[in-house]
Parts: structure tokens; sequence; C-alpha cells
């Protein structure tokens, strides 16, 4: 089967699914698994796919997606050029995400691995689940994934219970929505134990620090004077893929290191037995 993945989650979600060796083209911004993605085709940024490159890939089946605003253009595209299509659903639970793997599976017809990766992925889950139940003081984290103007997830995005998974509480769970535009005032109002900073297409290497720092009374915020303000890479937290598990590791250790294991870099859960 030929497959063409137009977004990174995408990309991600079908190399977890055993299907990364029928992968012809990925949009531009596809970085993981970096060793697969070497030769392949680039069809341009997910939200301006070149669908002239996409056709000559003459591909079984086009992995697209409306996770983001303005992707629905491409599935505009798609349609009009009569490609054969399917949108992933745009999950908001880390159960979503675990969902998506058997969907991917039965739409490609790859089944088996798609199954034994859920079955990883909801282990991990259940294994955190059972250990932030022994958490007795859980810490308040205030993710922050643009800064100007400041956006942060409310209840109804998978980093709320992420949040809960690593032993800790999403100051602005009280939104229901999945994406709350807020105020700095808010943020240092609600005071967290925790910040973490997760700007959107943005690495790690390249936030600029000091525009945190120039916020209004931002030496007396709790995270700041007990230096608990963390910059972390932004895939394993904004991207919905299993590659959130990696994310979890992360941030449970860093909330509650005597009880999570330690993080590892480079280790990625769905891939230890």
């Amino acid at each position: 089967m030929r497959l063409v993945s137009i977004c990174p989650s995408n990309t991600e979600l079908a190399t977890y699914a055993g299907l990364a060796d029928h992968l012809v083209g990925v949009d531009n911004y596809s970085d993981w698994p970096s060793d697969k993605l070497t030769n392949l085709e680039r069809v341009g940024p997910d939200l301006n796919i070149n669908m002239e490159k996409v056709e000559a890939l003459n591909p079984d089946l086009v992995l697209a997606s409306e996770t983001v605003p303005g992707m629905e253009k491409n599935i505009k595209e798609l349609k009009k050029r009569g490609l054969p299509y399917v949108i992933v659903p745009t999950p908001k639970t880390l159960s979503d995400i675990g969902s998506q793997l058997i969907w991917i599976g039965e739409k490609t017809g790859y089944k088996e691995k798609s199954l034994k990766a859920h079955k990883t992925f909801n282990y991990w889950i259940n294994y955190y689940k059972g250990l932030s139940d022994s958490v007795e003081e859980k810490k308040t984290i205030y993710w922050e994934w643009w800064a100007k103007p400041i956006f942060t997830p409310g209840h109804s995005n998978w980093l709320t219970e992420m949040s809960e998974l690593a032993g800790g509480i999403n100051i602005f769970a009280d939104h229901p929505q999945s994406s709350v535009k807020t105020t700095w005032e808010d943020v240092y109002k609600r005071n967290p134990d925790v910040m973490a900073i997760i700007w959107v297409g943005v690495h790690k290497e390249k936030v600029n620090r000091k525009v945190l720092e120039k916020r209004p009374d931002w030496q007396s915020l709790k995270a700041s004077t007990s230096n608990n303000v963390y910059i972390l890479d932004e895939p394993f937290f904004c991207r919905p893929s299993p590659r959130l598990l990696i994310g979890l590791m992360q941030i449970a250790n860093i909330l509650h290191p005597h009880i999570y294991p330690t993080f590892a870099e480079g280790v990625d859960p769905m891939f230890t037995d």
C-alpha cells in the first residue's frame, strides 16, 4: 500500500501502527521517525500541501487531518482531484489517541500491528494511572502553548488528562474548551507550582525565556521562585500521537520524582518490552 501523510501526527500514528514502510510521501513538518523519512517525497507544509506532488505519488490512500484550522482546504483539494483519502479523527483525550491506532489499522487493512500498538499504549496509560493514585499532594501546572496572546489547554484536552496521570492539576481545567485564550494576570492569580512551556511549532532551543521573565511580577510567581519553570520538547505534548507517552513520562518525573520512573532521554515506551 502506498500511503501519503499530510500531517506530522498522522505520520507518527502510521509509524506506531506498523505502516512506516508504506509511506511514500509526507508533509514538510513530519520529523519522526527521522531514519524512515529521509528518502521520502516532501509534499509541502501541512497548511499548504502541494497536491500536484501528492497526485504524482499515485497514493492508495492519503492520511488527512482537521486538527489545525486551515487544513480543510487540503481535503477540498483531495476531493476535487479524486484522490483516495481518509480524515483521521481529531482526538481530545489520550483514549481517543489510542483508538486512532485501531482506526488507521482498519482503514488500511493492517490491523494486527495496530491492535498490538493499542494494547501497549493502554498498558502505559493504566500503569501511570496506578502511580497517580498514590500521589497524595498533587501539583498545579500551567501549560503555555503560545505566548502572545497567551493560549493554554482547557479541560477537554489531552494535557489535562496527562496532568492527572502525572499527579498534577491543569490550572485551567475549569475552562471546558480544549484551548483557552487567557491573560498573564489570570495565570499569575492562579499561581501554579510548575510552568511547562511548549510553544506550538517552536523547538525548545528557540524559546526565548526573556519573554517570560519580562512579565509583571515574574520573580514572585511560585513556579519561578522555586525554579520550577520548564521549557519542554513540544512534539511530546502538542502532537496528538502516542509520542505523548514520552511527554507523560517526562512531566510525571518532574512533578514527583520519588513516585514516577526516571525520565530517560531517547526512550520510547511504545517500543520497550
